[in-house]
């Protein structure tokens, strides 16, 4: 089966990679950026091109969800299956005339970071049972987590993992701000993220709860209100002991 994947970005690069490392052929990787996919080319031996898209059987979209449409439409060969990895986009968003189908990781992907694709969950969708066969045989190829799953539960799995990875990170962000403020290395609170990130493995995370506001400690929050100067930050802080109030009907 040739393989063409579209994109240069994390998502591009990591199916790239997961693919070399199971000795999986890529026929091509397409896009706009030739710096970036010079690197993956020479990184994977993928042949690369930024104005020619290569036949193919399987045409893998891995750009950011505003230009899957625009790209899907670039793509002529009638006889191919063409999926996008969004979560957030249904399979009917793509323009053409072939067989329609998508192909999702679930996962925050960087270049520099290494990861265990075997442990990345894959959810496929597809118009025909052989179609969803092959997407399904090949992300068991990279992964032990392969599920079929229709648009409807996966935009509910992408808003979940919105909430458990984007919001959390942004969290973290914030948090560094203010260990920035006060030149308090961001390093000591490593153990405490880790610690609580490993906990939700062996704890439901409600029952995992712990701080000022599940205990309702008025001193504490009044406390940390009069220290925050940034009213973001603030913001943040009452939103978020409020909800947490709420969950447990303080």
């Amino acid at each position: 089966m040739k393989i063409v994947i579209i994109g240069s970005g994390n998502v591009a690069y990591h199916l790239a990679k997961a693919f070399s490392q199971k000795n999986i052929p890529v026929t091509q990787i397409f896009g706009r950026n030739e710096l970036a996919l010079k690197e993956i080319s020479e990184e994977f031996k993928i042949p690369f091109s930024t104005s020619e898209i290569a036949h193919a059987d399987l045409y893998l979209i891995s750009v950011n969800d505003d230009s899957v449409e625009t790209i899907s439409a670039k793509i002529l060969n009638e006889n191919a299956l063409v999926a996008h990895t969004s979560g957030s986009l249904p399979k009917e968003i793509l323009q053409g005339n072939y067989r329609k189908a998508s192909f999702y990781p679930l996962q925050t992907f960087s270049k520099s970071k290494e990861l265990q694709y075997e442990e990345i969950p894959f959810f496929v969708e597809a118009e025909n049972a052989e179609d969803l066969e092959v997407l399904r045989n090949l992300a068991s190829q990279i992964s032990k987590k392969v599920t079929i799953s229709d648009y409807e539960k996966r935009k509910y799995i992408h808003l979940t993992a919105v909430f458990a990875c984007n919001f959390v990170n942004h969290l973290f962000a914030r948090a560094k701000e203010i260990s920035d403020s006060q030149n308090i290395p961001f390093d000591y609170f490593l153990p405490l993220i880790d610690e609580t990130v490993q906990k939700i493995h062996e704890i439901e995370p409600k029952s995992a709860q712990t701080g000022p506001a599940v205990r309702n400690d008025q001193r504490v929050l009044q406390l940390h209100e009069a220290l925050i100067k940034d009213e973001e930050h603030l913001k943040i802080y009452k939103t978020i002991n409020e909800s947490i109030k709420k969950m447990y009907e303080l």
